[in-house]
């Protein structure tokens, strides 16, 4: 593709076939696309991303306009939406922590100028915002795992940090940037163990519920490893293969067809799974068993983080 100043306006020339893409990750539809997009694949019209940003709780990110379509993935509160285009009560981008593609209300967003710069991460199953910095005083608001939020100052007592509406408790938040470690390892089993009972949504990647994808790239977010959407994206970029011969540890990942999992220890699985609609441990075994009834292959990976 070629670009010719055209004055005030630039027109793209598209040259060759385009490349294969993946569209959920990929910013164009049929009459819009991203405008890093200009020189790759044709669209109608470019357009330049509004940085905008989640203020409610969560918000469904949707495959189409309206609440009754499918849900795809969750947008948390205080992570990056780049908008592309607004029509009536829906805003339609991509997310910034993963770039997933979809539509989100529009009331959920604020523009990034008009929010704070978040400083720490909601670890805990959910936190609880507090009118005072004490445990007594009424709430504000309840926000999930996974949430980010700007904290300022700590209270005189040292165990509440202040956010532009009210005060959070210091044991549920970690600075952006820092990892959550227990017993001086690596935190995902014990963060997917918080997480047990938490309701099976589709979609969902947040305490509230999740789906079985939104609970890795959850728990990875939160050790410091960012991880793409789905359980396939996730299989070709996350860990090292392990052989076959070499028993699994607390924290690899097991991935099926369209499912993926972690190893709390050698022999049980922790996953959010529709079969029991929560997130939930069970013998690996199990797991296998039921996906051979409907796979060839009911095993497609085991892979390593680290």
């Amino acid at each position: 593709m070629e670009t010719a100043d055209t004055g005030a306006h630039k027109k793209f020339v598209l040259n060759g076939p385009e490349g294969d893409f993946d569209p959920r990750i990929t910013a164009h539809r049929g009459d819009l696309a991203d405008i890093a997009l200009a020189g790759k694949m044709f669209a109608p019209h470019y357009a330049t991303p509004m940085p905008m940003r989640c203020s409610a709780p969560k918000a469904m990110l949707r495959k189409q306009p309206g609440k009754d379509h499918e849900a795809i993935s969750e947008l948390l509160h205080g992570e990056d939406f780049h908008v592309l285009d607004i029509a009536g009560d829906w805003a339609w981008g991509y997310c910034g922590h993963d770039h997933y593609v979809g539509y989100v209300p529009v009331h959920a967003l604020q523009h990034q100028k008009k929010t704070p710069e978040p400083t720490h991460l909601i670890f805990a199953r959910a936190a609880l915002i507090f009118i005072e910095p004490d445990f007594k005083s009424g709430v504000m608001k309840r926000l999930p795992m996974g949430s980010r939020i700007a904290c300022g100052e700590a209270s005189e007592c040292g165990n509440f940090l202040k956010t532009g509406k009210g005060y959070v408790h210091v044991r549920h938040v970690q600075p952006i940037g820092t990892k959550v470690v227990f017993d001086g390892t690596n935190g995902t089993a014990a963060l997917a163990e918080q997480l047990i009972g938490a309701p099976y949504l589709w979609g969902g990647r947040s305490g509230d519920g999740l789906d079985c994808s939104g609970l890795i790239q959850m728990i990875l977010m939160l050790t410091g490893v960012d991880a793409p959407r789905d359980s396939d994206q996730q299989m070709a970029a996350l860990g090292e293969e392990i052989a076959a011969d070499e028993e699994l540890r607390r924290g690899d990942l097991v991935f099926f067809p369209n499912h993926v999992g972690l190893m709390i220890d050698k022999e049980r699985i922790v996953h959010a799974n529709s079969h029991m609609m929560q997130v939930a441990i069970e013998p690996l075994a199990d797991t296998i068993a039921r996906f051979a009834k409907t796979a060839d292959k009911p095993v497609l990976a085991r892979k390593r983080l680290s």
